[in-house]
């Protein structure tokens, strides 16, 4: 469809020769994005504890391979292959006070650093963001505005950046495994450059329930901080994978059983006619902003829908699209 002060973690800061406050406030923001991993703790705190892993069995000793690797928090038990990094989307940067709060309350990957503005005035998410970072171990510095907006790279950060590591890419394989007692519900998104539509869209998809979301990794928006921010907390929780291209992965969604349905103005169906179709194993194709479908992924659509518009305007806006669709096969499933 075209549709510093420190609050929390001071013991940790002392170690942290890397993190990311250490860096002046016009570098990239990035918090070791590259070696974010789900499985090196969740939050901040958790992932506080990962040198102590690597305990001797026999001794209870600790004994490392180098002690270089202490150095960002992944350490090998001596003898132990070096761990693989997994592969991230971004999102080292997380602007704003409801997508920063998410962040820490999702547990999803590990927060390094959080910056508050130091006139930022107080209200129930500032002070819920500081309380969690407390108890997570997770260090809040206090900056200058001035000093904040310039590191910020989001149009509004609300007075709150945090660092983190990036957010784990998922297998597409993964995402249409079957699961017993779980029906796939995904989306797939034919290059979206809006920063804007890819984080409401994702935050559509969380709110409707959808068990993931495909992205190419060409020509195409990624995990930006404006999408961080737009999707208000949702890129911690909705399974993202990145294909080399959308039409061999609905390929390889058909071949798994899915129906691959694509939203077009120029369809001749309309969406609220998918019926029985909704509550089967689906996967809703969104074109791009202006150019819609693809001729390749309109191609692989087993159907294709369009949103009747009763308006003089022809179209939505593909996050708009995206809202209507999710929650129409949503509804369909609660039947």
């Amino acid at each position: 469809m075209k549709p510093g002060r420190s609050t929390g973690g001071t013991g940790r800061a002392k170690k942290r020769a890397t993190a990311p406050g250490s860096r002046s406030a016009g570098g990239s923001g990035s918090a070791g994005g590259s070696s974010g991993s789900r499985g090196s703790g969740g939050s901040g705190g958790r992932g506080g504890r990962e040198g102590r892993e690597g305990r001797d069995g026999s001794s209870g000793s600790r004994q490392f391979s180098s002690h270089g690797a202490g150095r960002t928090g992944r350490v090998n038990p001596t003898g132990a292959p070096p761990r693989k990094p997994e592969k991230t989307l971004g999102g080292e940067q997380v602007e704003g006070r409801q997508a920063v709060r998410e962040l820490l309350v999702a547990g999803t990957r590990r927060a390094r650093e959080i910056w508050v503005a130091s006139d930022l005035d107080e209200s129930e998410t500032v002070s819920d963001i500081i309380e969690i970072a407390k108890h997570e171990r997770v260090p809040v510095q206090y900056v200058a505005r001035r000093r904040l907006e310039a590191a910020a790279r989001s149009e509004s950060p609300q007075g709150i950046i945090a660092y983190a590591n990036g957010i784990p890419e998922m297998e597409l394989a993964e995402l249409i495994r079957r699961i017993p007692g779980k029906v796939p519900f995904l989306v797939a998104v034919d290059g979206v450059t809006d920063p804007g539509n890819l984080g409401a869209l994702l935050r559509s998809c969380e709110g409707a329930g959808v068990q993931g979301v495909v992205l190419p990794r060409h020509r195409a928006v990624h995990v930006t901080p404006t999408v961080a921010k737009a999707a208000a907390g949702a890129v911690e929780y909705v399974p993202m994978a990145m294909v080399g291209g959308i039409p061999a992965a609905l390929a390889q969604m058909k071949d798994a059983g899915i129906w691959v349905v694509g939203l077009d103005d120029a369809a001749d169906r309309s969406l609220f006619d998918l019926g029985d179709l909704a509550a089967d194993a689906i996967c809703l194709v969104m074109g791009a902003e202006g150019a819609g479908l693809s001729r390749l992924v309109r191609e692989r659509c087993d159907l294709v829908v369009t949103i009747p518009m009763l308006g003089r305007l022809s179209s939505l806006n593909v996050s708009a699209a995206a809202a209507l669709a999710t929650y129409e096969v949503a509804r369909a499933r609660r039947k």
